[in-house]
């Protein structure tokens, strides 16, 4: 296959347009063109695992934290960074991340950690707004239809738990072309006034391209006239964190025990326990104390995240059990997750797990 294949399945169930504006998921090093029979599938992307995806002759190393962040001046190896792109670049192996975006998605990062915490019924517990558009168009009365199915067809419509929503409207629309215009309907020079249905259909912000393509394709008429503006509705199943409950509900240190089991987490830092049963339970892998207000807000009764900085935990104040795991031990089994969706996808093709831990803190 082509590295495109690869990632354009990537970017289908977590886009790019998902990630965080300091982000910087996406190929990062190599061509999509490039053929590649091999991927190894890691958290992070270190010298040692460009060196085992050597080894083992893969082409593209899939990466959840992006080995680049920001703009590189130099490349001469003074950096574990450059270090690493260079190694690559040498090699001919292309590197790919998915992160926050990966994070912002219902079955991405956080529903992994739900799973193995036997957290159900979970939601997202920021969902995102600004990335959801609305369309309006017009067609002839006898259009309408194949118009309105062209653009379901091409990801439009979507609410929720309900594809093909639409809204239509009847209405009078008039035209009159000029001397070059070819018109549908009517003659050139001519003022034309025609029964028309108004169509409105939200659709998000990345599939923009295809659903104007699909649109212009359906349309019958030369000059297709059409409205899109942003929308601030929130979309549900887009955002930071989820939000669930225990199959069965427990007392705080039994869960936190639970927790670091699960997790396989070296130590547990956590605000001190307010002797209740755990019931609702808040996650977010990764750095999450930003969400801490929403997790308090939605009632969970404990947090589960990472890199909670010592004053943070006063933020707390006694409403939720906030509880630091690590940032390494909240992701660890996202390439698990991604081994799991693209050997479902592309069931003939080899993807690897990378065998290298790469988590930099270490306990005694």
């Amino acid at each position: 296959m082509q590295i495109k294949d690869i990632t354009s399945y990537l970017e289908s169930i977590a886009p790019l347009s998902y990630q965080e504006s300091y982000d910087n998921s996406g190929l990062i090093v190599g061509s999509k063109d490039a053929t590649v029979k091999k991927a190894l599938l890691t958290l992070d992307c270190t010298e040692s695992v460009v060196d085992e995806a050597i080894r083992e002759k893969c082409q593209l190393i899939i990466a959840h934290h992006p080995i680049v962040f920001s703009g590189m001046k130099k490349f001469n190896g003074k950096t574990y960074v450059e270090r690493v792109v260079m190694k690559a670049i040498k090699n001919d192996i292309a590197i790919y991340a998915i992160h926050t975006n990966y994070d912002n998605v219902m079955h991405g990062v956080n529903a992994m950690i739900c799973e193995k915490l036997d957290i159900i019924d979970y939601r997202i517990l920021a969902p995102k707004k600004g990335i959801l558009k609305k369309l309006y168009t017009f067609t002839p009365v006898a259009d309408h239809e194949r118009v309105r199915q062209a653009l379901c067809d091409a990801g439009a419509g979507h609410i929720g738990h309900y594809s093909e929503t639409t809204f239509s409207s009847a209405g009078m629309g008039t035209f009159k072309g000029d001397e070059h215009s070819n018109p549908t309907i009517g003659k050139k020079g001519q003022l034309e006034q025609v029964d028309e249905v108004k169509l409105e259909v939200i659709f998000p912000a990345y599939l923009q391209h295809q659903v104007i393509a699909a649109l212009l394709k359906a349309h019958p008429y030369e000059e297709v006239a059409y409205d899109i503006i942003s929308i601030d509705n929130e979309l549900n199943n887009i955002g930071a964190g989820m939000i669930g409950r225990l199959k069965k509900p427990m007392d705080e240190a039994t869960f936190l025990k639970k927790v670091k089991k699960q997790l396989k987490a070296g130590v547990i830092k956590h605000t001190p326990l307010r002797g209740k049963t755990v019931e609702t339970v808040a996650v977010c892998g990764g750095a999450g104390r930003f969400l801490l207000t929403d997790a308090i807000a939605s009632k969970a009764d404990i947090y589960i995240t990472s890199d909670v900085k010592y004053h943070e935990f006063f933020d707390a104040d006694g409403q939720i059990v906030l509880a630091d795991i690590g940032h390494y031990e909240s992701e660890q089994f996202t390439p698990s997750l991604l081994y799991r969706q693209l050997s479902g996808k592309f069931a003939t093709f080899a993807f690897l797990l990378s065998k290298v831990d790469t988590n930099p803190v270490n306990y005694i």
